[in-house]
Parts: C-alpha cells; structure tokens; sequence
C-alpha cells in the first residue's frame, strides 16, 4: 500500500478546486448564454457549441468579449431579485403588523372624526371601505348622504 504525503493532499485539495471552480465557471457562463435576451438563438447555440469543443479558449473569449455585460446582467437580476424580496417583506409585515386589526383601524376612523379632522361624509366612505360594505360615496340607496350616513 502506498503512503500518502500531506503533499501529495494537498496537490490533490488544489486539483479539486481547480476543477470546482473550472465547473463554476462554465455554469455561470453557459446560465449567461442563456440568460441573455440580446442574443439570438443560433448566437446561443455558438457559444454553447464553442465553449463545449474548445472550453478554454472558449471561456476566455466569453470572458474578454462579454465579461462587462456579463456582470451587468448578474447585477440587474441581483437588484431585480432584492426588489422582489422587499416587497414580499413589505406585505408580509403589513398582513402580519400588530395592533391593525379592522376594530384598531375604526377606532382610530372614529377619533379623527371626533378631532374634527374626518368630515361625516368622509368618515362614512372610509368606514365604508374599510368594512367592505355599502356605498363607498356615503351616499345611500334613496340618493341622499344622511341615508348613507345612517346606515353606516
């Protein structure tokens, strides 16, 4: 049985990263090709077939010739998707917010009525909208704003 020297490790740990990051890059490269809505699809399909038959050479020519908007794209979509998260985060803490319950939301309806801030007529609409209910003009069935403010 032959000995393993820690140099023979670690050319053999440097072997596989190498070959990880060399796998890496054809991935980013080849999700790039396909990713990319500027290129057409016998674009697409050269580079495929170049990075495949000459993965070297190929590879750096994609890298030289596309690199910058390479990376614009990648940031693009970063930004895209770090919107995306924010405005699920934004809904998701405005569903979930304590203290805005429909009776907190009348309650503070009924205060700024009662402040003098709210019309009655914009007091009955908003009560209205916020109940799902009713006319949300304040006005009621027969036409008449006291009919709507009545009923609500």
């Amino acid at each position: 049985m032959d000995d393993i020297s820690l140099g023979d490790v670690v050319l053999s740990t440097l072997w596989f990263m190498v070959v990880f990051a060399w796998i890496w890059l054809m991935v980013s490269i080849l999700t790039d090709v396909f990713r990319d809505h500027s290129l057409g699809g016998w674009a697409k399909a050269a580079w495929t077939v170049f990075l495949i038959v000459f993965p070297w050479l190929g590879a750096l020519v994609y890298l030289i010739a596309r690199g910058k908007s390479m990376n614009a794209r990648a940031a693009e979509r970063a930004s895209q998707q770090e919107a995306r998260v924010r405005d699920y985060v934004r809904e998701q803490a405005r569903d979930a917010a304590p203290g805005q319950s429909t009776a907190d939301e009348l309650a503070k309806l009924a205060d700024l009525k009662q402040r003098g801030v709210l019309t009655d007529a914009e007091y009955t609409r908003a009560k209205a909208a916020l109940l799902g209910t009713g006319p949300t003009s304040g006005v009621g069935a027969n036409g008449n704003a006291a009919a709507g403010r009545a009923r609500a």
